[in-house]
């Protein structure tokens, strides 16, 4: 008699368990982010990005261009306008008390470490009504190696700022595509 209440216990427990993990199982919400059913990638192929007046500003915007519009040239409709404003600067990272770019601190004949630190500040706005949707600031940072000749290091600086331009509009435009699926 005991064992058969326990039994019978036991299956409303599990009936009830069961019940609320479905619940709670239905409540979520994780889906593709640029799935067709929730028209991110219609919305994103929309977006206009103004001129830039840098170099790498113009860097990373030409990787969002082909991001959002995959080389199929500037959007018919502008739905959204994206301003954006990139900052980018290139230190030594050795442990010496000048972090400056000069050869002239430096007796070691071989490549010193250095890194390009990049940060993209944007503006997403809703052109209809002018509603900015979200304003936001990511960095990234390139490590790099730099030689003891100018050339070959101005060089290096500048592969340095397009890997970080490239992963800098990763994720900028990563940002943009969540923002405009909500």
């Amino acid at each position: 008699m005991l064992s058969d209440a326990y039994s019978k216990w036991g299956r409303i427990a599990a009936a009830i368990s069961v019940v609320l993990c479905t619940g709670i199982l239905a409540g979520c919400q994780v889906r593709p982010l640029y799935g067709e059913a929730s028209g991110t990638r219609a919305k994103f192929e929309t977006v206009n990005f103004t001129s830039a007046g840098d170099r790498v500003t113009q860097e990373v915007r030409n990787h969002l261009v082909f991001l959002a519009y995959g080389g199929a040239g500037a959007p018919k409709t502008k739905d959204y306008d994206v301003k954006l404003t990139v900052t980018s600067s290139a230190t030594s990272t050795e442990v010496t008390d000048d972090t400056s770019l000069s050869l002239s601190k430096n007796n070691y004949n071989g490549p010193y470490p250095g890194r390009v630190s990049m940060t993209g500040k944007y503006v997403i706005t809703r052109i209809s009504d002018g509603q900015v949707l979200r304003a936001a600031t990511r960095t990234v940072t390139s490590m790099l190696d730099l030689p003891q000749q100018e050339f070959a290091k101005i060089r290096a600086i500048r592969d340095g700022e397009n890997r970080a331009a490239r992963e800098l509009a990763e994720i900028i435009g990563t940002d943009i595509a969540a923002t405009l699926g909500r």
